[in-house]
Parts: C-alpha cells; sequence; structure tokens
C-alpha cells in the first residue's frame, strides 16, 4: 500500500515546484494542513509533537489552576455548603471529560483534528477569559460577605461550563493528532511513537506543577482575578504557539462519523441473522487497497469472538446481484473488526471507572482535609490546593524511571516491547489506588482523633494541630497510580481503537475520568441522604461542613471496598481480552487492487461453490 502511494503522488508537485521524494513521503498518506503531501524531512515527529503538546500543557494548566481550588471558591464566594460544593465540582468535572466524546467525533468523522483543536482553542481561551471577569468584573464577581445573585452564579457556571465544551475539542484530539505526527509504518518513527504517550503526560504533569504551586499560591495571595486570568494569558500563549507551527503538522482526512460506520455493521449483520458464516476468512468481503477510501487506515484479519458480527461481511446472493456495495448490506471484514474492538474494550472501561470516582478525591475531600491542618513550612504557609503539587512531582519523578530503566529491565524478562502489557500497567494502578484511598481513610481517622483530643469538634475554624504533610502519602501514591494506571489507560485505548477512530480512543479514556466524577457526585449525594437521617444527630452525618464531625474516612472506607470489589472484576475482564491484531488479510488484499467490489464478491462466491 505504502508503495502504491508513493507511486500516486511521485509527481505531484508542492507551491515550490519541489518534487517529492518517494523516498521522502510518509507512508500513511498524511498530508500537511494544506493538503499537500506530508515529507519525513520537513514535518511530524518531535518537532511538531512539542508544540501539539503545548496545548494540552497549557489546558492542565487552566483546569488545576481552576479545579484545585473550585470546592474552595464555591464553598467562600458562592457560600455553597461543602456537599454541595463537591457535588458541583465534581459534575463540572465530569461534564469537562465527557465533551471530549462530542470533540472526537467531530475531528474523527467530519472536520480533522487540526481544525477541531483550532476551533475549540479558541473557544476555551474565551471561556478563560469570561472566568476571570467573573471574579474582577463588580457587578459579576460574588463578594465574600454579600448574598451571591442569581446573574453573578449563573455568568460563572457559564463560564465555567464554556470551559468544559472547549476542553473537549482539545483533549482527544491532542493525543491523537499528536500520534498523527509518526509514521508507524517507518521503524525510526515507529519506535518513538512507543514512547511518546509517557513523555507526554510528563509534558502534562509540568503543566499541574506550574499550576498548583505558582498559580494557586497567586490566588492564594493575591486574589481569584490573577490567579486565574494567569491561567488565561498561559492559554492565550499556547494558542498562539500552536498556529506558529502549522507548517510541521501532518494531518489524516476525516474517516467519516464512526457511529454510521458501526450501525452499518449491526444492520447488517441483523439483516442477514440466520447466514451462514464461512470458515474460510477468503470468502467473507473486503476491500482491496485500491478500492479503500481510506488507505490509511490498517485492514484488520478477522477474530474469532463475536462472530455474530461477521454476518455482516457474507456475501450473499442479493449482494452478488447488485450493481454496487451497499454499505447497509454488506461491509468489510476490517470494519466489522472494528466494532468488535469496540465491543472488547468496553468491560476494561468500565472497570476503570471505581478509579476515577478515588481520583475524584484530590480536588474535593483531599483538599478539605488539608484546610484543616497545620501547612506551615517555617514561616510559609502552603495552600492546601497546591498539595496536588506532590502528585505531579511524584510523576515527574516516577514516569522518566519507569521509561529509562523500569520497561528495559522488563522488557528483558518478559519479551515484551513495552515492559509489561498495557492490561497489566493498569492493574499495578488499581491496586495502588486501592491502597492510596485506604491510607488517606487511616491518615482521617489520626485527624478526627487529634480533633476530639483537643476539644476541636465543635471549633471548626481553628487549625488541627496535626501536620498536612500526613496527607503526603496519600497525594504521593496517587501520583504513582497516575504512572500506570492513567497512561497505561490512555496508551489502551488509543492503541486498541481503530484507525478510524483514534480520537474516539482517547476520548473512552477521558470518559472514564468524566463517569467516575458523575459516579462520586452521586455516592456523596447518597452517603448524604442516608447518613443524615440515621439519628438525626451531627455525628451521624458522613459529610457537613463541620468536618471534625464528619466522618469522610467512613466514605473512604466505601470507596476502599469498591475498589477491591472492582479490581476482581478487571482481572476477569483482562484475562479475557483478546489484543488488536493488524495484517493485511482477507479478499481485498489477495486479488488485482483494479478488480472492482462486484467482481470481488463473485470469486468470493465461486470460492464458496467450490468447497460444497
Amino acid at each position: 500500500m505504502a508503495a502504491a502511494a508513493a507511486a500516486a503522488v511521485e509527481e505531484k508537485k508542492f507551491s515550490s515546484d519541489e518534487f517529492v521524494e518517494p523516498d521522502d513521503l510518509v507512508s500513511n498518506n498524511a498530508t500537511d494542513v494544506w493538503n499537500r503531501p506530508s515529507r519525513k524531512s520537513t514535518s511530524g515527529n518531535w518537532k511538531a509533537c512539542w508544540l501539539i503538546f503545548g496545548c494540552e500543557v497549557c489546558e492542565r494548566v487552566a483546569y488545576y489552576a481552576i479545579s484545585s481550588n473550585l470546592a474552595n471558591y464555591l464553598f467562600q464566594q458562592l457560600h455553597e455548603n461543602r456537599a454541595d460544593a463537591a457535588t458541583n465540582v465534581n459534575n463540572w468535572s465530569g461534564t469537562l471529560f465527557l465533551t471530549p466524546l462530542l470533540g472526537a467525533f467531530l475531528g474523527d468523522a467530519f472536520l480533522g483534528r487540526y481544525l477541531t483543536l483550532s476551533i475549540f482553542l479558541c473557544i476555551y481561551l474565551m471561556a478563560l477569559v469570561l472566568v476571570t471577569m467573573s471574579v474582577s468584573v463588580p457587578g459579576i464577581k460574588a463578594e465574600q460577605n454579600q448574598p451571591v445573585s442569581s446573574i453573578q452564579s449563573g455568568f460563572f457556571y457559564f463560564a465555567l461550563y464554556l470551559m468544559a465544551l472547549g476542553a473537549g475539542g482539545i483533549k482527544p484530539n491532542v493525543t491523537s493528532f499528536a500520534g498523527d505526527q509518526f509514521d508507524e509504518e517507518d521503524p525510526q518513527e515507529s519506535k518513538r511513537k512507543m514512547s511518546f504517550l509517557n513523555w507526554w503526560f510528563v509534558s502534562i504533569s509540568s503543566g499541574n506543577l506550574f499550576s498548583v504551586s505558582v498559580l494557586v499560591y497567586i490566588q492564594v495571595t493575591y486574589g481569584w482575578t490573577w490567579g486565574w486570568g494567569g491561567a488565561a494569558a498561559v492559554v492565550a500563549l499556547a494558542t498562539l504557539l500552536f498556529f506558529s507551527g502549522r507548517s510541521n503538522y501532518r494531518t489524516q482526512k476525516p474517516a467519516g462519523s464512526p457511529f454510521t460506520r458501526v450501525a452499518q455493521v449491526l444492520v447488517a449483520a441483523t439483516r442477514k441473522w440466520n447466514a451462514s458464516v464461512p470458515d474460510d476468512d477468503e470468502k467473507l468481503y473486503e476491500l482491496s487497497d485500491k478500492e479503500a477510501q481510506f488507505p490509511h487506515i490498517r485492514k484488520l484479519p478477522r477474530s474469532k469472538e463475536f462472530t455474530f458480527l461477521d454476518k455482516a461481511a457474507v456475501v450473499s446472493e442479493k449482494d452478488l446481484q447488485s450493481k454496487e456495495v451497499k454499505p447497509w448490506s454488506l461491509c468489510p471484514v476490517t470494519q466489522v473488526e472494528e466494532v468488535k474492538l469496540l465491543v472488547r474494550v468496553m468491560p476494561i472501561w468500565f472497570t476503570n471507572l471505581i478509579f476515577s470516582s478515588v481520583f475524584a478525591q484530590v480536588g474535593t475531600f483531599f483538599l478539605n482535609q488539608g484546610d484543616t491542618m497545620e501547612r506551615h513550612l517555617g514561616r510559609f504557609q502552603i495552600p492546601a490546593a497546591s498539595f496536588p503539587l506532590f502528585i505531579t512531582l511524584t510523576i515527574c519523578i516516577i514516569l522518566p524511571l519507569y521509561d529509562r530503566y523500569f520497561v528495559p529491565l522488563a522488557r528483558r524478562i518478559t519479551g515484551n516491547e513495552r515492559g509489561i502489557t498495557m492490561l497489566q500497567r493498569i492493574g499495578i494502578g488499581q491496586v495502588i489506588s486501592t491502597v492510596s484511598i485506604a491510607i488517606a481513610a487511616l491518615v482521617e481517622m489520626k485527624r478526627l482523633r487529634v480533633a476530639r483530643q483537643h476539644g476541636l469538634l465543635d471549633r471548626p475554624q481553628l487549625t488541627v494541630p496535626m501536620s498536612a504533610f500526613w496527607l503526603l502519602p496519600q497525594y504521593a501514591l496517587t501520583g504513582v497510580c497516575e504512572v500506570f494506571i492513567s497512561v497505561g489507560q490512555n496508551e489502551f485505548f488509543y492503541d486498541q481503537a481503530p484507525d478510524s477512530m483514534r480520537s474516539i480512543g482517547a476520548a473512552l479514556y477521558l470518559s472514564t475520568i468524566s463517569i467516575g466524577s458523575f459516579i462520586s457526585s452521586l455516592l456523596v449525594e447518597m452517603v448524604v441522604k442516608f447518613t443524615s437521617t440515621k439519628g438525626g444527630g451531627v455525628d451521624s452525618n458522613w459529610i457537613n461542613d463541620n468536618l471534625n464531625r464528619a466522618h469522610i474516612d467512613y466514605f473512604y472506607w466505601l470507596l476502599t471496598l469498591l475498589s477491591i470489589i472492582n479490581l476482581g472484576i478487571y482481572v476477569l475482564c483482562a484475562r479475557w481480552y483478546t489484543y488488536k491484531n493488524v495484517g493485511d488479510i482477507g479478499i481485498g488484499s489477495s486479488i488485482d487492487p483494479d478488480i472492482t467490489s462486484t467482481t470481488t464478491m463473485a470469486l468470493a462466491r465461486e470460492s464458496s461453490l467450490e468447497s460444497q
């Protein structure tokens, strides 16, 4: 396929009258943003990746600058109670990580990743400007000791959710667009691509580091305007840098709606529910390289699971009599396998939701814990919202060590190019996540004991004489967990997604964070509902505004129990899972590419008759 593509464009000129040398042509039919064939020597690779990474780094800077202290803003400025503030933070975060499904759909199906990124970067920047206005413009901003009007809260939440919309177009397409900068058919570029997700995570962690240290400190010391306005300025700079590098980017043609491709397989298989699936794969319908509308989509060999879906690729008498292939009646094997891939990853997706619910506590109850504790380091008082800094520091330390030392060592032992499999990496992360939330429960039990010993149960405004550095183990373990599970999930969903749905794969990873946040909100609401009616006393409430009378530790133990149960289910799903296999097989790849689809089906029929 690469040779055919090279020959097709060998004589195609660039605007500068330079010819494209076949050896210099990117083999996956990538083009630049002006729809000219991409050249290996002048495009893609790390020089393009760093500019794309910059978008996500700055998006993370803005997100964490706001989310790390958002619960405190809602409690202090908008006068919401602790439970409502936690619920609203989780709902907003859940929405922000759910909108990537929309952005992925637009990037994969219609606009392409570059154009989608360009549009949603501008939306994100506009949202941050509005967020800054909501905390700085008189009449719009909420005053600490005054009632909050519906206009003030409405404007603030409108800006927040517009930010969620902007992030929806950035998050799924950044990873996929960065992956597009490497040619998987080129041995050197393919090797670089294997480690790019690790370094991508280091890059965004450096953005988190800047956000939860510098910008949060500015928020606490100089006010919300400077802290959140600084985040808007960072995103404005990233937007300019992204557009400045447009001549270096490699792009892929949108492959049409992935939902349509899935629906076609389901409809075609249902129409042929009584058809027999031949044992010989070559009797099933497949497109030749010449017929393929999107040559960059690699063929997938037929797998043995979900054989009902294979009926969509069975060539019937009605298909043979048709003058053209009807996509709602007959689908290529590769398209059928794309649907199977999506079905196979769903149990893995489902069993990663509880981890995201655990991680949601970082921006809510972990923050509330730190607010009540002694946070001085000498004369300097560390803001409670800056403690996620220790998550980021852990990631920045552990992840390069993982890539440089653990992977080569594990590779020699296991023979796996990645050191350990993607699912093993996620599983290790789930174990660490369970340990981290159990430790958080133990630390909270100690904090409550200290508060009781010093007579602070009814004086929540006073600091509990216990160092906030007791929280370091749960923050550090969360960072180690991120190295394994978050990078592993991102790698898994990107790698296992069909070529035509790479952004959807990234969105699936992000949607685990979204649904996990919503699950956390649901759990908080259920806990408040059931524990507040038990006995009617303040001590019975697991979650209330007075954390010294609350029992956040009970909530953490609930999450620990759910994590253990989830881990057992995950292990079963991981053992069942079959990894994607890529190969040039099928009818279409075994015959002359000039033969039409109708002739291909006729050959399939002849082969079928000979075997009877």
